[in-house]
């Protein structure tokens, strides 16, 4: 067969793998099956051995992705969702492309099923009553992809840099946006700034209402 017909060795597993690898280099928009067969050293047509089309390759790479994310465990329910969300931005703040996809999937891998009803699990076994549980999980998601999409957006990567975009934006033009002025001065240029805290402060809030729903 060759290399033109299925390169010994070439599994499933080690396309996806690799197809994640280009989009995390070069961004989704780059992978075609044209681009991956380059990569894995196989012409295109010879990567429908292993996976049907793009659209089957999407389901494996963000299966593979859920994979990487922690799953929520223990009797707590709240650190088990506290250490899932730092889990997961974590791994979305590797693979920046995949935030836009992750709920996207009309045929998930076992992997991405196995993660949904974990966290609905461990909310369950936390006492949430069902419709509870779904309310819990929309918030904390949509925060969780919100806040990495904002996050791997943003034009600075420290609190330094996001003070001197700040002043470069405002110019002489402070005056006319005090409270932007003010957050920069009083906030952002402090000591051990970092926009990613803001995702801690953030997720208590959420955390602490769901516990005073759970408990009322």
């Amino acid at each position: 067969m060759g290399d033109h017909g299925r390169r010994a060795g070439l599994t499933r597993d080690k396309v996806v793998a690799e197809a994640v690898a280009v989009a995390d280099v070069e961004g989704i928009a780059a992978l075609s099956m044209r681009r991956l067969g380059r990569a894995v050293g196989v012409e295109a047509m010879s990567l429908y051995n292993h996976v049907s089309g793009k659209d089957d390759l999407l389901d494996g790479m963000i299966d593979a992705v859920f994979a990487e994310i922690d799953m929520p465990e223990g009797a707590d329910w709240r650190e088990a969702m506290s250490r899932r969300a730092h889990s997961a931005r974590e791994v979305l703040g590797r693979h920046r492309w995949a935030v836009g996809l992750m709920e996207s999937r009309t045929t998930p891998g076992a992997a991405t099923l196995r993660h949904h009803d974990a966290v609905l699990g461990a909310l369950r076994a936390g006492g949430f009553p069902v419709a509870l549980a779904a309310h819990a999980f929309s918030a904390i998601d949509s925060y969780l992809y919100g806040f990495v999409l904002q996050e791997t957006s943003l034009p600075f990567d420290d609190g330094e840099q996001a003070a001197e975009l700040t002043q470069q934006m405002l110019g002489d033009r402070a005056a006319q946006y005090p409270h932007l002025a003010e957050l920069t001065v009083e906030h952002v240029r402090q000591e051990g700034y970092a926009f990613g805290s803001e995702f801690t402060y953030g997720l208590d809030l959420i955390l602490d209402a769901l516990a005073r729903r759970l408990a009322g």
